[in-house]
């Protein structure tokens, strides 16, 4: 008899770390249910490696491993790119991104399995738990839920290595990489552990995806990346597929140490958390499909897409992907990237990257007959005076106003 209530069948999404690892145990002791794990390759590489076994060992009868990567870079890493999102002006949203195509397609087992619920192991005090919820919620809205995290007593990092002891669980934290981390194909995070110290350096073996700017080549290297309606589709003029593109840039960006970043951010929940990231492709990516926008988008359409960035960006990080407001933003964040035709060429060099080069064949609206400083015949220099003089014409007035003030 459940312990916990009714449950035949839970679907939960499996990671083969620490969390997921004991809650297969815990599942099947507590509710008494069948647990069938779900694996998403969201581009963790390696960290996938013998899952299905380590789930079966643990007690899930059954593991899905879905290659997710091209649909991942496809239909939510570019989208959002698309935008420009970056949240509180420094984390490029890779574990947030993730979440909602990880649900959806759990949802999307749980309904193959008929399965009365599905359970992930985000934490009671973090987002991922509402970006996962809110999607189980669309697309079913009476699913069961369990989130261990917001039950049982494990509540700390050593209670739960503890709970894996007694159980003979084997888990991937160990004194000498005590913190969590998340790793895609946009990105790799961690926190908790050693980073809870706001003040400490995060050491240097932590970092997975980039070598330390230091000791980065000591020479630039160039890249040209070719964007279609404001989409990557070609490096040095080599097409590629999104998640193709996307790990090339990684290993580009990784091998002159881009894309570092030492955050502490506010949780949706309401605390602030220390994060700290390696994104070196998106870093590379947000820089080049800025240097293409420069010189395709109108001024005032870009300084409109540019105003709802924080927005765009919240709404990914709170969860809210398969919202309305996001889906409306989304189509017109799309129509502004119609004319984003072009290539930029980017400079990388010991932990920086930046634009030197751009150019578009068929939607610039750089003309160089009319920017010149050499004569021409297309600009009346003389039509600025009366250009200026109207544009200051509330500031006069306010000067005349201030004076008869006596400010």
């Amino acid at each position: 008899m459940s312990k916990k209530g009714a449950v035949k069948k839970a679907i939960l999404a499996y990671s083969g770390g620490l969390d997921t690892s004991i809650i297969v145990r815990w599942l099947i002791e507590e509710y008494g249910c069948e647990v069938v794990c779900f694996a998403a390759d969201v581009g963790q590489g390696k960290e996938l490696d013998g899952i299905p076994e380590k789930a079966r060992n643990t007690g899930a009868s059954k593991c899905y491993v879905e290659d997710l990567r091209e649909e991942f870079a496809r239909d939510f890493v570019f989208p959002m790119f698309r935008a420009n999102a970056v949240y509180e002006g420094r984390y490029f949203l890779g574990t947030s991104i993730a979440r909602p195509l990880i649900a959806k397609k759990q949802m999307e087992i749980a309904l193959a399995e008929e399965a009365d619920a599905v359970s992930h192991g985000a934490t009671g005090k973090g987002n991922d738990q509402v970006r996962f919820e809110l999607t189980y919620f669309h697309f079913k809205p009476d699913i069961k839920i369990i989130a261990p995290w917001r039950e049982w007593t494990l509540n700390s990092r050593e209670s739960l290595v503890a709970y894996a002891e007694k159980h003979g669980i084997p888990v991937p934290v160990t004194k000498a990489r005590p913190y969590s981390s998340d790793r895609n194909l946009l990105h790799i995070s961690f926190e908790g552990g050693i980073l809870e110290d706001p003040w400490a350096e995060p050491p240097e073996d932590m970092y997975l995806l980039s070598v330390n700017p230091e000791q980065a080549p000591d020479q630039p290297e160039y890249v040209e990346i070719e964007f279609h309606r404001g989409n990557p589709v070609a490096i040095n003029g080599e097409a590629l597929s999104p998640a193709q593109l996307l790990a090339h840039l990684n290993a580009l960006g990784g091998k002159h140490g881009i894309g570092r970043a030492d955050i502490m951010e506010n949780r949706f929940v309401g605390m602030k958390s220390r994060g700290v990231y390696e994104t070196p492709g998106g870093t590379i990516l947000e820089e080049a499909h800025r240097g293409v926008e420069q010189i395709t988008m109108d001024r005032e359409v870009l300084n409109l897409r540019d105003s709802l960035i924080p927005r765009y960006a919240t709404m990914v990080y709170n969860g809210y992907w398969f919202a309305p407001e996001r889906e409306a933003l989304q189509t017109l964040i799309d129509q502004t990237q119609q004319t984003v035709n072009g290539v930029a060429r980017v400079k990388l060099f010991k932990g920086h990257c930046r634009v030197v080069g751009r150019k578009s064949d068929t939607d610039s609206l750089f003309d160089p007959e009319v920017a010149t400083f050499e004569a021409d015949q297309v600009y009346n220099q003389a039509d600025a005076e009366g250009f200026i003089r109207l544009n200051a014409l509330r500031l006069r007035i306010r000067s005349q106003m201030m004076k008869k003030r006596g400010c």
